[in-house]
């Protein structure tokens, strides 16, 4: 049993089962109103419990993990979705400090080349802590424009570019003035960052990819990375000349449907797929493979700068939403990593590619057991890392008289996930009907 009552508890099949005996079923919680709690309604053998209720699944906010996890005590098969630290990744100051730490121990134990591969975001500082660094940076490249970004805050709250230094004097006069408002200063610490000033625009549009990676463990580092995923495009045309224009620089859906001329009908996103095929018309399907492999290099290298940090737990997943951000060389950049990226749908299309990931979140998590633990693909989640890079075993390729394997990922891809859950899965046998 749990030392608090509100956490993870002896679950419905807590006795030993016999080899192959299926779960008949399965108690959840479900802190959010949205996408997840009709997935989960919906899902056989699922049963709902109310607050004081013994579960077996959890799908927590993060505040219910701050609250609780330290003080809750767990059986082998329960599961929430948060590692306990998530934050290492998905705090945009730890993120920054997590992959420059990574990246210095590449170059002395690998190389500058292997150190390399981690350039793939913009030059960060924390503030106030390291408002001296930023300053010499920034006399450096004199009318350059930078983000500032809360760092702890979603949505686009609290963001503002600026170029002059006075912008944000104001700012760090306020984070200074009392021993009040530096506590407040502390809570509410920023990152300023070199935005990027010359992104990929389509129609004239600024944009971003939502990318959707399920992480199952760290120690093994196992990671799967899904199908589908969207860009989300500013509702007004890029330009540098009017920096405070939040419609032109955020992608952030929650920015772009205030602005005056929103269509909720015809939204802000595209699908991955569809952009995938706009790319690999426009610049070739070599450009494109290449692109997408260095998107590919961003997610693993990302989750390999915590694995040391992050607090591995049996019990534990984590489904990330990673933000890219590509320019005019077709670089892709990382923007953040969220912990608990939306799932409340902005269409009726967005609402049907989330209940795709979120089922698939489920049936990789597996709490019936009727995966065997060697599957490389579930759904429209294919398994990206297992302790190393994972390749296809359908497809290599000959060059020079050697094989060269091709990586097990397939963003933008087809997702023909109904077909290839029906070959993989056994039926859930549910509960007994009396």
């Amino acid at each position: 049993m749990s030392k608090n009552k509100t956490g993870g508890h002896k679950g419905p099949y807590s006795q030993k089962r016999k080899e192959g005996e299926g779960r008949t079923c399965v108690r959840f919680k479900c802190s959010l109103t949205n996408t997840i709690l009709d997935v989960l309604h919906q899902r056989p053998g699922w049963v709902e419990v109310k607050e004081d209720g013994e579960w077996d699944f959890n799908w927590c906010d993060v505040g219910w993990l701050r609250e609780n996890y330290d003080h809750s005590y767990m059986e082998e098969h329960v599961r929430i979705c948060h590692f306990r630290n998530h934050y290492e990744l998905t705090r945009k100051n730890l993120m920054v400090k997590n992959l420059k730490r990574y990246r210095k121990t590449l170059e002395r134990e690998a190389g500058h080349l292997e150190a390399a591969k981690c350039d793939f975001f913009p030059c960060t500082f924390e503030l106030p802590s390291e408002y001296h660094l930023f300053v010499e940076e920034f006399k450096r490249s004199p009318g350059s424009t930078w983000i500032m970004k809360p760092v702890a805050r979603s949505q686009g709250k609290g963001i503002f570019l600026f170029r002059k230094l006075k912008d944000i004097m104001e700012w760090k006069k306020n984070g200074t003035r009392s021993e009040e408002q530096r506590d407040e200063a502390q809570v509410e610490s920023y990152v300023a960052q070199h935005y990027i000033e010359n992104p990929y625009l389509i129609n004239g549009r600024k944009f971003d990819l939502r990318v959707y990676v399920l992480v199952t463990s760290y120690l093994p580092l196992k990671a799967w990375l899904y199908r589908d995923g969207f860009a989300r495009f500013s509702n007004t045309r890029f330009s540098l000349s009017s920096i405070d224009d939040q419609y032109v620089h955020l992608t952030n859906v929650a920015v772009q449907k205030t602005a005056p001329d929103y269509d909720p009908e015809k939204g802000c996103k595209w699908q991955m797929h569809k952009l995938r095929l706009y790319l690999t018309a426009k610049h070739g399907s070599e450009t494109v493979e290449a692109l997408f492999k260095d998107i590919d290099n961003i997610f693993i290298r990302s989750l390999q700068s915590v694995q040391k940090v992050i607090i591995n737990d049996k019990h534990c997943f984590e489904l990330y939403g990673f933000d890219i951000l590509l320019d005019q060389d077709l670089k892709p950049w990382l923007i953040e990593v969220n912990a608990s990226p939306s799932l409340t749908a902005s269409s009726q299309e967005d609402y049907e590619l989330k209940c795709r990931l979120l089922e698939d979140t489920l049936h990789v998590v597996d709490m019936e057991g009727r995966l065997t633990g060697r599957e490389k693909r579930v759904g429209g989640y294919d398994l990206m890392w297992n302790e190393g890079p994972v390749y296809r075993e359908d497809v290599s390729l000959e060059t020079l008289g050697s094989t060269y394997q091709i990586p097990n990922t397939h963003l933008g891809c087809v997702n023909d996930r109904k077909k290839q859950l029906r070959q993989l899965l056994r039926p859930f046998p549910g509960p007994k009907r009396a």
